[in-house]
């Protein structure tokens, strides 16, 4: 198969990139804007390989799409470009609406042209897959429950009601127009390449840098941790024997309060990075609480049993074996950190286009 994967450069989408490329004969056609969280830096290792290609665009801009499909002629979609920090929606929606919304209406649009352009057996092998949040699900707070693919949606936050809005066109666009769909939702990803603004890097970073380990509220907000690498795998795994039409949700089977991830990763940093900052007696010390962020759900959690029962799917990493290999991996890649957090990463990528 040729992937369109759109937003291949984000941290989610450069693993599913390079678990397609390191792991299966397909290749990967990259569209991404170069937002700031698109970083080329993460695909480093498969940028050389002959199945892999990067196209810069905004997935709001029709003619650029058309340009894309028309040349690289691609097998399936892979939607994952989106805006999806939400803190960042709360300060600012009109991107989330622009992007989320707006851009997944265009997306759509382009690949229903393309596709009804298609025939025969390539047509009927067209698959578009748009990867979701199980945030738009709302908040599970009081009860015992988990959601499940038929939970009813209830976003709270800017961020999620776009992705409930971008969840709602593509089901419609399959009941309207017959476009062969297939949606995922997923919990909270962790693991290498996240930018460093998202909770786990944010703390092992400001750790190492013994600056305060800001948590929101008293840190009770549960969420169920997922793998990047898992993702991936869950989510090729779909676009490879998922049935059209079909919603099936993406867990990892680990639910964890904030407060805890946190104590977590100060006590893997006590053994893994014993030279602590000076002043800096035990990196628990470094955690603060500040005033909680308007809207805050205070439990999703995931019920993957569909994708496991139907599909074969369920989690390789445990929380506890995730959690290591990702505070391991900041630990050896600190230069990469560096480069998000001072902005290099992007001033070189705009100087080299000029």
């Amino acid at each position: 198969m040729k992937i369109l994967v759109t937003g291949g450069a984000g941290f989610i989408g450069s693993a599913l990139i390079r678990h397609i490329i390191g792991n299966t004969a397909d290749s990967a056609v990259n569209l991404d804007k170069l937002t700031y969280a698109g970083n080329l830096e993460s695909l480093a290792g498969v940028a050389d390989s002959g199945r892999y290609v990067f196209e810069q665009v905004d997935i709001c801009d029709r003619a650029g799409l058309e340009r894309v499909f028309g040349q690289h002629q691609p097998d399936v979609v892979m939607h994952l470009a989106a805006e999806s920090h939400v803190d960042r929606s709360i300060d600012g929606p009109a991107a989330f609406i622009q992007t989320n919304i707006v851009g997944t209406y265009t997306l759509l649009e382009a690949a229903r042209a393309y596709w009804q352009a298609m025939d025969g057996q390539r047509k009927a092998a067209f698959r578009f897959h748009h990867i979701s949040t199980d945030e738009v699900f709302g908040d599970l707070e009081g009860t015992g429950s988990l959601f499940t693919e038929a939970s009813a949606y209830s976003p709270s936050s800017p961020y999620s009601a776009s992705k409930a809005s971008s969840d709602h066109l593509v089901r419609a666009w399959q009941r309207t127009y017959g476009l062969p769909i297939l949606i995922t939702n997923c919990s909270n990803n962790y693991g290498p390449y996240h930018f460093p603004e998202k909770l786990i890097p944010l703390m092992i970073l400001n750790a190492l840098e013994g600056k305060p380990l800001p948590v929101y509220g008293q840190g009770k907000q549960v969420r169920d941790w997922l793998y990047v690498e898992d993702h991936a795998r869950a989510l090729y795994k779909v676009i490879s024997e998922g049935k059209i039409g079909e919603t099936y949700n993406i867990g990892g089977h680990n639910e964890k309060q904030n407060m805890d991830v946190v104590r977590t990763l100060c006590e893997l940093l006590e053994v893994l990075a014993p030279n602590k900052p000076a002043g800096v007696a035990r990196y628990s010390d470094l955690i603060t609480h500040v005033k909680d962020r308007p809207g805050h759900d205070l439990r999703y959690a995931i019920d993957a049993r569909k994708i496991q029962q139907e599909l074969g799917w369920e989690p390789q990493e445990t929380f506890e074996s995730g959690i290591r290999k990702t505070v391991e991996w900041y630990l050896n890649n600190l230069e990469w950190c560096r480069r998000v957090q001072d902005g290099s990463y992007r001033r070189e990528r705009l100087g080299t286009q000029g």
